[in-house]
């Protein structure tokens, strides 16, 4: 049912895909508040307009973004509402994901963001915008980073418009929240089509990151992940160089009732000593590193236009370790990729073995459109594809099982993120396990004078004791509640048990 007369118009928001997309949303829906739209949900909130921020990444998050729709346009059509398309598919294929998707009232790229409450208005009233015709973004912006910054105030960058208590609307409560430090990407992975659609990289400025911070703090997040599409770039495009995010750090883990920092999208290529150094020793910072590894084998890096090796990534496992001994470190990997030989397999699966990585992700190669890969040679059979992907899973399982029962015993700090009923359990994450991929702790009990996990609350920060494991998770006994003034990497990150 449409709104009354007079009556806010009612937007309800749909997020796929990643961190960074959440973030999106976040500012879309601060957009539209601050236009004077009323946020609903989509199921029993009566939306005038459905908007679905979409995911392009792979195939499964296209069919996921898709299906998204068609299932939202199910919803809205007998209320008479309307579903709007937004985010990477949508800026990705534009008119032609229109043409395929009538069930869209509009299809918007990045460009309608700024004035998305506008272009909403303009559906509703029967007159929705012609889609984009996607460009690639690369060409936006000049090539030499250092002109970017003044260049970026004619071409929309979704989560960068930074305004106080205006540009972002919490769209999910809890004590974690992921905060932007870039968008784009300059690197040319053979296989990634990220920075056509997301445009070549650009930082944001360190006192919008900071203010931002210091928002979100005040909203009850204790935690921060900070997310782009490469991290390691941060400041290659502002006066600082890429030094930037090394002071930066310490900066953000001092704002008061922020306990974490955690730094997501790390390029081993680009993970310098000074970067290294500050995430494994930096109190209030997670000694956490999201490597994105992608293989091991030096001539499967090359085709993809990386670099490493195996002997490369060990020795840089081993010099996080020396560092932070019980430091976090994941990955993903591709198997698949074109041209790979049963000696790369075996040569990634040695990799895996030697590194104790706490969480990887496996994916099967297939083809993206226009991507450098898609025009390779040696393409290996789907249903090998896949035959690699569940060998490559089996092993990992099997691995990261193994590294989790080596920290039972030893001493970890967890966030707690649950537990508000005694339905729940108590879980929450230690400073190795990142968001929604890396398993999680769950408290079963409570050392002599610990706190009892049901006297536990979100946003709560109690140093633990792991006393076993469930596959990736761990079961923990509650030895102290911290003070919530004391940053989490302030207290030692591991000691033997006894």
């Amino acid at each position: 049912m449409a709104s009354p007369e007079n009556a806010p118009r009612r937007a309800a928001l749909l997020t796929l895909g990643c961190a960074r997309n959440e973030v999106d949303s976040e500012e879309l829906a601060g957009r539209l508040a601050g236009s004077g739209w009323e946020l609903v949900d989509a199921e029993d909130g009566s939306p005038d307009v459905i908007v679905v921020n979409t995911c392009g990444f792979v195939e499964q998050a296209k069919k996921d973004s898709i299906d998204t729709v068609l299932a939202a346009s199910d919803v809205a059509r007998p209320a008479g509402a309307k579903v709007v398309a937004v985010g990477c598919l949508a800026e990705r294929y534009g008119a032609e994901l229109a043409a395929d998707l009538p069930e869209a009232d509009a299809v918007l790229g990045f460009d309608a963001y700024p004035e998305l409450a506008e272009r909403l208005g303009d559906v509703l009233g029967g007159h929705a915008p012609a889609p984009h015709v996607p460009t690639d973004r690369r060409t936006l912006l000049p090539i030499s980073p250092v002109e970017r910054p003044a260049a970026t105030a004619d071409v929309s960058v979704p989560g960068h418009d930074w305004v106080p208590d205006i540009a972002r609307t919490r769209l999910s409560g809890g004590p974690v929240a992921s905060l932007k430090l870039a968008s784009g990407c300059d690197r040319r992975c053979a296989f990634c089509a990220i920075p056509s659609f997301r445009g070549s990289f650009v930082s944001r400025p360190p006192a919008d990151v900071l203010g931002e911070a210091a928002w979100l703090a005040r909203q009850d997040v204790r935690e921060l992940v900070l997310v782009s599409e490469n991290s390691t770039s941060y400041g290659k495009d502002l006066p600082g160089g890429t030094r930037a995010l090394v002071d930066l750090l310490p900066q953000l883990a001092g704002i008061d009732g922020v306990e974490r920092i955690r730094v997501a999208y790390l390029q081993p290529a680009e993970l310098r000593p000074d970067l290294l150094r500050v995430i494994a020793t930096t109190p209030g910072v997670a000694p956490y590193f999201d490597l994105s590894f992608q293989h091991a084998s030096a001539r499967v890096l090359r085709r993809m236009r990386r670099f490493g090796s195996r002997t490369d990534f060990l020795d840089l496992c081993e010099r996080i370790r020396a560092l932070a001994p019980e430091a976090g470190i994941r990955s993903n990997v591709i198997v698949g990729f074109p041209g790979e030989t049963e000696e790369d397999l075996a040569e990634l699966e040695a990799f895996l073995t030697g590194a104790r990585l706490d969480a990887v992700g496996v994916f099967g190669y297939s083809d993206e459109d226009g991507t450098e890969a898609e025009g390779y040679d040696g393409h290996v059979d789907p249903a090998e594809v896949q035959a690699r992907v569940a060998r490559i899973s089996a092993l990992v399982d099997e691995l990261m099982e193994q590294r989790a029962e080596e920290r039972i015993g030893t001493e970890v700090v967890v966030l707690v993120e649950s537990g508000e009923s005694d339905e729940d359990d108590c879980t929450g994450r230690a400073a190795h396990q990142g968001p929604d991929a890396d398993g999680e702790s769950t408290v079963v009990g409570a050392a002599q004078d610990g706190p009892e996990p049901d006297s536990l609350r979100p946003g709560d920060l109690v140093r633990c004791r792991v006393v076993d494991t469930e596959g990736v998770d761990l079961l923990v006994e509650a030895l102290e509640l911290l003070d919530p003034r004391v940053p989490a990497a302030a207290v030692p990150a591991a000691s033997a048990a006894g």
